[in-house]
């Protein structure tokens, strides 16, 4: 390994946990309608798990109510159940061959509750980011000690190391700050 190598895998590992904290905020609702709360749900189809975003097109006719329309209508009740399987707090109702999701109306308290739940999925990136970080440190310090990087070198790129670390954790804490307006806007 080299320090382009370490460099590299820091980046990939930063961006995925800064990606997937990303995700994760999109599950949680805020009371409004988003398809990102129901497209990772999986339901069992011919056979096999397959994620609602691969069955059915998703979209939103208002802001309140999101709208699966499932490819082949033989999945539908398959969808369903996992839709209540999920705990995502929403009750399908079928309607021909679309089924609808009305969002209902978040409470102060559940408000309170989908904060915290954000705030452990923030937490969790941000740990991830620095998981990253010391693995980099780590390997360079290996190169160091076989004498690949000089010492020098090692502090330069300690120090490039924590600024994409301060950087990926800006970016998690700067989308947990946008969810938990969304959240606790009326």
């Amino acid at each position: 390994m080299d320090e382009d190598t370490v460099f590299l895998t820091m980046d990939e590992k930063a961006d995925k946990a800064v990606e997937h904290t990303r995700n994760e905020f999109a599950g949680v609702n805020t009371g409004k309608a988003n398809p990102g709360m129901v497209e990772g749900i999986t339901a069992e189809a011919y056979g096999s798990q397959m994620s609602l975003k691969e069955m059915a097109a998703i979209t939103t006719p208002d802001a309140r109510t999101i709208a699966i329309q499932p490819w082949d209508k033989s999945t539908i009740k398959a969808i369903e159940k996992a839709i209540l399987a999920s705990n995502i707090g929403i009750t399908p109702a079928i309607m021909g061959d679309v089924i609808r999701l009305p969002l209902p109306e978040l409470t102060g308290e559940r408000r309170q509750e989908l904060v915290k739940v954000v705030s452990k999925q923030a937490e969790e990136g941000r740990v991830a980011v620095r998981n990253a970080r010391r693995d980099a440190m780590d390997a360079l310090k290996k190169l160091q000690k076989a004498g690949d990087i000089t010492e020098d070198d090692l502090k330069a790129d300690e120090k490039e190391i924590q600024n994409k670390t301060d950087a990926a954790i800006k970016q998690i804490n700067d989308l947990f700050a946008a969810k938990e307006k969304d959240l606790t806007t009326v």
